[in-house]
């Protein structure tokens, strides 16, 4: 494929017709046209619908622009970080979080990061679902314990683990009875299976509340009404006073937080930037290092 008649074919899509593109960049408008259409003879598709008055991406052409923009931009910022001797991070980066670590620690780092480079236009989007990065134009990805994928590259900056806790006026039951618990969602299992410094153990819950959070799930918990599985990073601070008690260390694989991006993508400065802050927020990577972000 022909890169020059490809970056002529974003820079029409970019701008919504070769008129527009012309003046925009000073290239000749018959010039631009001519690309395009060699474009499409090689690839044997038509990528816009030309109509009398307007130009329209056909679908062909909308996935061409989608998938080849972003790459296209990133080549052009590389070679210009090249010729000017330096990667100075600038330009827009999307990322998509989890809800949890969004709500508790990425203001802050949001924060941190523009202060430190102003030129980076950041958007983060709060959400647990599974996202397409290429089709939806994410540049990175964090997610808890994510199904491999060959497509991206990833690595661990966060590790955490579930504890089951309670008010210290609600006892531990004992003898198989059920104690009240704050369930994540209706579908949360009845027992809970822990380890404790006795060994491992199980707990009954007869859930008496459903919340879809886990900081309202603490909040619920804090007030009494009966225990819960959270992160330690979360309630650390009420274990050290005594607010809450440990019933045990939920028996299962840790909590890790992964950042992933496209592995056929080149690394950006903004990208490389922000993975670098992260390291720097949590260089080992631990609950304690996330629970002294996080605050009380």
């Amino acid at each position: 494929m022909d890169l020059l008649a490809l970056a002529d074919f974003n820079l029409v899509a970019r701008h919504g017709g070769f008129g527009k593109a012309a003046r925009a960049t000073g290239r000749p408008k018959a010039t631009l046209s001519r690309r395009v259409a060699e474009l499409e003879s090689s690839l044997a598709l038509r990528l816009f619908e030309r109509g009398a008055r307007n130009l329209k991406l056909t679908e062909e052409g909308r996935a061409l622009f989608e998938r080849t923009g972003a790459l296209l931009a990133e080549l052009d910022e590389t070679a210009a970080a090249i010729a000017s001797g330096g990667q100075k991070p600038k330009g827009r980066l999307r990322i998509s979080a989890p809800i949890h670590f969004s709500q508790t620690a990425m203001g802050r780092i949001a924060a941190g990061f523009t202060l430190k480079y102003p030129e980076v236009r950041l958007e983060v989007t709060s959400e647990d679902r599974s996202v397409d990065m290429i089709e939806e134009g994410y540049d990175l990805v964090i997610r808890v314990n994510p199904d491999p994928d060959e497509s991206l590259v990833g690595r661990i900056f966060l590790r955490d683990r579930l504890v089951v806790v309670a008010s210290p006026d609600l006892p531990r039951p004992t003898g198989g009875l059920a104690a009240p618990g704050v369930a994540r969602g209706a579908g949360e299992a009845q027992i809970w299976h822990v380890k404790t410094a006795g060994g491992r153990s199980t707990i009954r819950i007869e859930p008496v509340l459903i919340l879809s959070t886990l900081i309202t799930i603490r909040d619920a918990v804090r007030a009494g009404v009966g225990a819960g599985r959270l992160p330690i990073s979360l309630v650390s601070h009420d274990l050290a006073d005594g607010t809450l008690v440990n019933w045990g260390d939920i028996d299962g694989p840790e909590i890790a937080l992964w950042t992933l991006y496209p592995s056929r993508r080149l690394l950006s400065a903004r990208v490389s930037a922000f993975l670098d802050f992260l390291k720097q927020a949590f260089p080992n990577g631990t609950p304690d290092e996330l629970a002294a972000y996080i605050g009380r």
